[in-house]
């Protein structure tokens, strides 16, 4: 891979860094390609509980690098290309990276602007650097709505009235203000940003994967059920759940005061 990096540690967690710092990490074909691949990686590894995202260098992600794109069909209007770029590169990305059944680790280690900031949000659980930022530029610069999420998550997250004020403003989010909004788990010290993402996501490897997959299900549809749904989506997936040998080994290692040894 030339556009990322993949690591494998022993500690069952998978490293992804985006590796064009001289573009801060934007996003072309490419890039996409590999990330993607790295995905399918991390899906398919039983020995992989965990995956972490980064980028080299001063920033996370810029976005799409609007100096390489797909090749877009013949006789396509500029906006068909657009289009033809999401659906073939940027949206399948996104869709296997928040369906990966497997806790997904983000560590924005600076800048992260436009598609960059869905791609962070993809994650289960995001980490930034104290001088990392947010910033979404599609609207004021490009005359374009924010993607690759970001009208999906950031609502969910910080609300309406914050989404429609950083999208029409483009102004900056540190990463401060992102921990105390809820848009992000944590902001930490520059130099412990990798130290406290690891750890978190080898302590989430070393867990039951197949119910923290389970658990990103039952909470990605919360938002589009009633109660009533909800209560037997959560019941089915009980039921899913009490039958796997994990929750035998749980209710035993709670029983006998040990810690649990889970499988993948």
């Amino acid at each position: 891979m030339d556009m990322i990096t993949f690591e494998k540690h022993d500690t069952g967690v998978a490293v992804v860094t985006l590796n064009r710092p001289d573009v801060l990490n934007s996003m072309n074909p490419q890039l996409l390609d590999e990330v993607r691949t790295a995905i399918r990686q991390t899906r398919d590894d039983a020995d992989i509980g965990a995956l972490v995202i980064t980028g080299a260098g001063r920033g996370f992600c810029a976005g799409a690098d609007l100096t390489a794109g797909f090749t877009p069909p013949a006789s396509a209007t500029i906006g068909d290309g657009v289009a033809h770029s999401m659906e073939i590169g940027f949206n399948p990305m996104i869709r296997e990276l928040a369906e990966l059944p497997k806790p997904v680790v983000c560590a924005v280690n600076g800048m992260t602007a436009g598609g960059g900031v869905g791609l962070a949000l993809a994650g289960d659980v995001v980490f930034a650097a104290r001088s990392a930022s947010f910033v979404q530029v599609f609207g004021p610069k490009l005359a374009l709505v924010p993607d690759c999420g970001v009208t999906y998550f950031m609502p969910r997250l910080i609300g309406q009235a914050r989404t429609r004020a950083l999208a029409m403003s483009g102004d900056k989010l540190s990463a401060e203000q992102a921990a105390d909004w809820g848009l992000i788990w944590a902001c930490v010290d520059d130099d412990k940003l990798m130290a406290e993402a690891m750890a978190y996501a080898e302590k989430l490897a070393a867990g039951p994967t197949e119910a923290f997959g389970d658990i990103k299900q039952v909470l990605d549809v919360t938002f589009d059920n009633d109660l009533n749904a909800q209560l037997d989506l959560e019941k089915e997936t009980q039921r899913k759940r009490g039958n796997h040998p994990n929750f035998t080994e749980g209710v035993s290692a709670f029983m006998e005061k040990r810690a649990p040894n889970f499988s993948r």
